[in-house]
């Protein structure tokens, strides 16, 4: 086999696993309201288990009701009226060789305190009466303003030290509650095993409150339970004893551990713990007798150091997994940004870590381990960073839905949408014009279903805007979409022909049975504004694509969107002076935190000046005059180049032309509708699927 130590079995405690692939815990939403797996969430893990990984670490799992709410779909253990629920799953995930442990979790104060306040009054009403969920969703869409009313109480943690991101009122918890959470990791920890489960995972990372706890930024306290490296151990070494007392020692018991919390990242340098530390709490962890190190790092605060944004090199942080595996005997588990079998298999050759954990990489392909071991690395859908599982996650929380992935528009949808479509495409012939995100993911759902599928793109490769979106700096992940959804439109059948822009005639030559017009959209320029229409004017595609010609130019870039933010990034690395004129008030509006996290200081560290609240007025010969929206005072800068980034404008004309012309006749994607790549594949995906 190709890929021999990631195909050996391996042991953590006694359980032994067929492989070296787990799937790490993500939380996504598909649980049910009273916390249990309802089918929704066992298709999507045992899909995962049909896939072939060795173990199942289910999402972050609720053990405590008062205190300790993430989430309002989330898997929970905390209540013997979960442990048969819980079972069902086990035995579902078990008929297909794989193990399954369930992480036990605390959010301590990286939660919302509209849930923590009101979720045990919630959930006894939602037991008995489901419409109740109705109004729940309603004031939980409204939770802003609740949360100035300042009637709530606040989250609990070791300290009132409030989470950034959060932003929630924050107290201590007193001795008597810390003791009451240790027993309800027990009691949850044991209901895991009457269900069955082959083990339990202890979730201190990623800033909860095991975590905080352990952290001196976070743990302030005086008492028996802070201030030494002891006292800051004693609460996840008592969960540790009363979980063995409850279960013996005989049932696995993993800790996940941020074993740096890379603080210094943020320009935080008296915060948080290094590795260092770390690496000493993993080996007092080792000496509490737990039967392997999940290796991870980061808190929310520091979120783009666990959850990776597109830029972050692959295995950039397997020195962390490496450091804890040299100090300690028991097996260590890390995710290290991993993405390939070859990476897998390489970082378990050089002995990095003992366990391959895989979690957003199993959203983008739930097959990713049967691939692997069918020497099939290439048919492999590779997750591209974009972050969109969290962030559409986030936003379902307030929607009741689950979350979703850019390129598996399956995913969370496992029981309505099965993994193979129907074949009753009988041959019929299905015209598709444009290649991008979109056009290629229609072709091959249609190429599976047997309909004969014909893809025209008028450029010479595949890709439409995301052959612009992988040109910024460090973001070549997003040309892997482009290459995974080509490779399996043309594995599956379908045919693409390149240079070869699509026309009405020639397409209602060709009397398809049906069209599907994904031709996109095009980055545009502002109208009405004195002097847009020199020859100094460009827009980001041209920006993008001839970056190299700015070197030594002052650039003003319109718009701090993610495409204008991307693209004075790349004018900066080659040379141009660039600063960024946006109308709104604030950076990049409605664009997801993390991605501005890493965006915005990077810009400011090569001298790009942003300047908010400003709207352009006028482009003259070497200046650009702009206009502050508050105080209508307007002011000139000088400027060599002007290129705008104020977003795109839809090329649906074809579509046009094709209307009441073509009988099954569609419109996909950014032609239909501008989005982002998620919105595209998606909806191809549901036309595709849906076509009679």
């Amino acid at each position: 086999m190709k890929y021999e130590r990631l195909f050996t079995p391996g042991k953590i405690g006694p359980v032994e696993m067929k492989n070296r692939i787990v799937m790490a815990p993500m939380v996504m939403g598909t649980a049910k309201m009273d916390g249990t797996p309802g089918e929704q969430m066992i298709r999507y893990y045992e899909e995962r288990a049909q896939g072939g990984v060795g173990l199942i670490i289910t999402e972050a799992t609720r053990v405590d009701e008062r205190t300790g709410v993430l989430a309002p779909r989330q898997l929970a253990m905390s209540s013997d009226r979960h442990i048969e629920p819980f079972a069902a799953m086990v035995r579902r995930i078990h008929r297909h060789g794989a193990k399954i442990f369930c992480e036990l979790h605390h959010p301590g104060r990286q939660t919302l305190s509209i849930l923590t306040s009101t979720w045990r009054m919630s959930s006894a009403f939602g037991r008995v009466m489901d419409s109740y969920w109705n109004l729940f969703f309603k004031i939980a869409q409204k939770r802003d303003l609740v949360e100035k009313t300042h009637l709530l109480p606040p989250v609990a943690a070791p300290s009132d030290v409030p989470c950034r991101l959060q932003r929630q009122k924050t107290r201590a918890l007193t001795v008597k509650e810390i003791i009451h959470i240790e027993d309800e990791f027990a009691q949850a920890a044991l209901r895991v095993k009457k269900a069955g489960g082959d083990g339990v995972e202890l979730h201190a990372a990623h800033g909860y409150l095991i975590q905080e706890f352990l952290s001196p930024y976070t743990n302030r306290r005086t008492d028996e339970y802070g201030g030494s490296f002891e006292n800051r151990m004693r609460f996840v070494t008592n969960i540790i004893r009363k979980i063995r007392e409850k279960c013996g020692t005989d049932f696995p018991l993993v800790v996940r551990l941020s074993v740096d919390e890379f603080y210094r990242e943020i320009g935080e340098l008296e915060n948080g713990y290094t590795l260092e530390e770390g690496v000493r709490i993993a080996k007092r962890l080792e000496e509490l007798g737990v039967d392997a190190i999940d290796v991870s790092s980061g808190t929310y605060e520091t979120m783009n150091y666990w959850l990776e944004p597109t830029e972050f090199e692959c295995g950039w942080r397997k020195n962390l997994a490496k450091a804890v595996r040299e100090q300690v005997r028991v097996p260590v588990l890390a995710a290290n940004l991993i993405r390939s079998p070859e990476q897998a298999e390489q970082q378990l050759a050089e002995g990095i870590q003992d366990f391959i954990s895989l979690g957003r990489p199993l959203l983008a392909d739930s097959q990713w381990a049967q691939k692997a071991a069918a020497n099939r690395a290439d048919d492999i859908k590779r997750c591209i960073c974009c972050l969109w599982c969290f962030e559409s996650m986030l936003e379902g929380e307030e929607r009741r839905q689950a979350g979703q992935c850019t390129v598996n528009p399956r995913v969370c949808r496992e029981v309505a949408v099965p993994m193979d479509p129907p074949r009753d495409g009988d041959g019929r012939r299905v015209i598709i014009a444009g290649a991008g995100p979109a056009g290629l993911t229609a072709a091959e759902v249609l190429a599976k279903r047997g309909f004969q599928v014909t893809v025209y793109e008028k450029e010479a490769r595949a890709g439409g805007q995301l052959t612009l979106a992988e040109l910024p700096p460090h973001k070549e992940k997003l040309g892997w979409c482009t290459q995974d959804l080509e490779h399996a439109a043309l594995k599956n059948g379908a045919v693409i022909e390149y240079n070869h822009p699509a026309t009405a005639q020639e397409i209602l030559d060709q009397k398809p049975y049906a069209v599907l017009v994904a031709t996109g959209a095009v980055a545009c320029k502002p109208k009405g504004i004195p002097g847009a229409e020199r020859e100094n004017v460009h827009t980001s595609d041209y920006a993008l694509r001839h970056g190299k010609d700015f070197a030594g130019r002052t650039v003003a870039v319109v718009g701090s969107g993610m495409t204008g933010l991307e693209t004075a990034e790349l004018l900066a690395d080659n040379g141009a002076k660039v600063f960024i004129i946006e109308m709104a008030e604030n950076i990049a509006p409605g664009t997801y935190h993390q991605h501005l996290d890493r965006a915005v200081p990077l810009l400011r560290s090569k001298g790009v000046a942003i300047l908010t609240g400003q709207k352009l007025s006028a482009v003259d010969d070497g200046s650009v005059t702009f206009t502050d929206t508050k105080s209508g005072e307007s002011q000139t800068r000088a400027a060599d180049d002007v290129v705008i980034a104020i977003g795109v404008e839809q090329v649906h004309v074809l579509y046009e032309e094709l209307k009441g012309r073509q009988e099954n006749l569609f419109i996909v994607g950014d032609a239909a509708q501008k989005g982002r790549i998620a919105s595209a594949t998606r909806a191809a995906f549901d036309c595709a699927w849906a076509l009679k």
